[in-house]
Formats: C-alpha cells, structure tokens, sequence
C-alpha cells in the first residue's frame, strides 16, 4: 500500500509540473509575434445550428475595428474560426488543426456546450487559453481547479433557470410547468436551476420531455407535454428546436404561458416563430436579456449601439438586426479589454490572470447595471440579467436585474 500511495503522490506531482510549466512557457508562446495576435476558435457555419455563426462574425467585425484603432498593444488581431457543424468530433479535429498547425495563442469564444467539453482536456494539456466559451454551462467556470486554462462568459444555464423558477415562485405560484429540454448537458442544467428555484414548488413541474441534439422534429414531444394539462411551457432549445416547438403548440392550440431560454430569444428568431407559427401563439412569451437589442427602439440613439451599427456596416457581413453580433461584440470587448490589461509581454499565463480579474461595470454592450466580473476563484463573467416579454413584434424589459452564480 505504502509503494501504491507513493506512485500516487508521484504522478500528483508530475501532473502539477506539467500544468505549470503548460501556462509557463513565457515568450516562446505560439501565436504572438511582435506585431500580431493569433485566436482562433470553432463555430456552427453549417447544420441545425447555424444560426449561432453570427456569435464569430460579429467578434471578428469587432477584432477589425480594433485593428483599425491602432490594434492592442501595437499588435493586430487576427481571429481564425473553423466550422464544426455543431458536432463534436469535428470541433475535436478543426481545434487541432488550429493548435497544431496555425499555432493560435488562445483558443476563444467557441461554441456549444458537448462541444467544448470535447476539447478542454486537450486545450489545458497543450497550455492553450480557451477563454470565453460561447456556452452557459456551469463548469466552465465551476471546475477552474481542474482546468485552470478555461473560462466562460455568459450567464450559466443553471443560473438562468433559477432566474425563471424564482419568477414564477413570485408571480404564478399555482403554475403546471411542462418542460422541454435538449438532452445534454445544456438543456439538464437549465432544468437543474429551474427546479432549484422553484423550490420548494419543485411539484410544479408536470412533466418534462428530451430530445437529442440532432432530432429534425419535437412535434411528438410537444403533444406528450400537452397532454400533461400544464399550464406554462419552459423551451430549453436551440433556435431551430424552438422554432418547431412554436409550430407544434400552434397546431394543437394549446395556449400555455411560454419561457423561452436566452440562446433562443433573439428577435430575429422570435419573428420566424411568430412567422411559422402564428404572432398570438408567441405573444407574451418570457426570457432574460443581458445585451442590447439592436431590434429595440429604445437603443437608437444610444452611442453604444451607433457604434455597433458602424462597425457592422464597415466590418461586419451578416444582418445587423441579430442579436448574436451584439454578442460577439461584447464578448471581443472583454477579449481586448483582457489583452490590453496582460500587457505588451504578452503570454498565456498573463491573459489567464487578466480574464480572472475582470472588473467591467461600462462594456458598451450589455445592459446598464451590468458589470462583468471575474476573480481567480469566482469564473462566471456575466451573472446579471433582466427579465423581458415579447409583445406586439417585439421584446420589451422589465423589472429590476436579476442575480445568480450558479
């Protein structure tokens, strides 16, 4: 036993030296030149969830912009984005082609939860940075001590949902809550912080229904969570899932009160719900918004939202109504913010210590109040959201900001 404790204490120790001299290396960091600043990262150009491509256009329009200002430093950005389709495996093969081959500095703002999860061994193995993973899921913040390379960015899935079951503790007690989920971990985790603040309405929830990531319909779902006599249906999806889900409560004529989490809010996707099912069907729909709504009037004149439209015009080359490319912005704003901080000696180890040190209350992009804060120990940048109800074409806020970590 004494010589299979000590095999133990030795690869503990080994494995502790290999991961400090892994954020170690200094200088001799792949990705940065004198002049230059190597990113790259993975996202859905393709597939069921294409709709998410924005989230890396509207990051690298932002990069552009910058660039034009002068860069960070007196160096360029320069961010590289690969398609996985939305699928794993290939995020697995696209990533290694981006460390192995195109020696990226940091991997940034890649999309997906299983998507990510598949590629963050690697990532802390190499030593490579995967900063501001376009995903709510908790462990990306949560298990820093094991993979101390990686950080998130938006609020978690678990803290969203305990935002909408505290608001329906508060505001509709006696609710039959039927809930559609994406059965992984990002569609379990909002289900998690749903039940979590409902408590102790936990017998609220009448019924829940999964589908898999790839299902092409969840038509069959949708009637079984009918049938449930619920009156108020939790959309846990992506936008081309939700946008069934829309179609199926039209065709039934059911009429529940609908939630629908954020990574499916968008205005623009709300309208082609409106479109393929009916505007009664998603009117008054509910969910949390922590960014500006370039589709909302109320951010016409605001200097944030000119600049943003500027830079879509000059930079960017998708639509400018998309939510997603506010995204994007906000989270390249933090992304410069962070390597202006790590300085002009610029390595690995220095931008991890500046994306846990975050202290921003005025990103131009988010909603006022928001600050975006990080510490070594406490990863979840965004923790604060505001509830909003679609009504007539359009998502309007309400209510104080909301908070929660977890």
């Amino acid at each position: 036993m004494r010589k299979v404790s000590l095999a133990v204490v030795v690869l503990a120790v080994a494995l502790a030296v290999g991961l400090t001299s892994a954020w170690g290396r200094g200088s001799a960091d792949p990705g940065v030149t004198s002049n230059s600043i190597l990113l790259g990262g993975t996202t859905p150009l393709s597939g069921l969830a294409s709709g998410y491509a924005s989230v890396a256009r509207g990051a690298e329009a932002y990069f552009k912009y910058v660039n034009a200002q002068g860069g960070v430093n007196g160096r360029q950005i320069t961010f590289t984005y690969l398609d996985d389709a939305y699928n794993p495996s290939q995020t697995v093969q696209a990533t290694r082609q981006l460390v192995e081959q195109d020696k990226i500095f940091a991997d940034y703002d890649s999309l997906g939860t299983e998507q990510n999860l598949a590629i963050r061994d690697y990532l802390n193995q190499r030593g490579v940075p995967q900063v501001f993973v376009a995903t709510g899921a908790r462990t990306f913040g949560a298990d820093y001590q094991k993979y101390p390379g990686t950080i998130g960015y938006q609020p978690t899935y678990a803290a969203e949902g305990f935002m909408y079951g505290r608001y329906i503790r508060a505001t509709k007690p006696k609710a039959k809550i039927a809930v559609l989920y994406q059965n992984d971990d990002y569609g379990k985790e909002l289900l998690t912080g749903l039940k979590t603040g409902l408590a102790p309405l936990g017998k609220a929830i009448v019924s829940t229904q999964g589908f898999e990531a790839t299902a092409t319909d969840v038509s069959s779902q949708i009637s079984s969570l009918k049938g449930s006599g619920a009156t108020t249906l939790m959309i846990f999806a992506t936008p081309a899932a939700t946008i069934q889900a829309y179609v199926s409560v039209n065709k039934l004529g059911w009429k529940p009160q609908i939630f629908v989490n954020a990574v499916s809010s968008a205005s623009q996707l709300m309208k082609i719900s409106a479109a393929s099912s009916s505007a009664a069907t998603v009117e008054g729909s509910l969910s949390i918004v922590f960014l500006k709504d370039p589709t909302n009037p109320k951010w016409k004149n605001d200097p944030a939202m000119k600049l943003y439209r500027s830079i879509m015009a000059k930079y960017g080359t998708g639509d400018p109504n998309d939510v997603f490319n506010v995204y994007a912005m906000a989270s390249a704003w933090t992304m410069v913010d962070a390597l202006k901080r790590a300085g002009k000696n610029l390595t690995r180890a220095g931008l991890l210590k500046a994306v846990t040190s975050l202290n921003e209350p005025k990103n131009p992009f988010v909603l006022p109040g928001i600050t975006i804060r990080t510490t070594p120990t406490s990863r979840f940048p965004i923790s604060q959201a505001q509830m909003q109800r679609w009504h007539n074409g359009a998502w309007q806020g309400f209510g104080p900001l909301l908070t929660a970590r977890s």
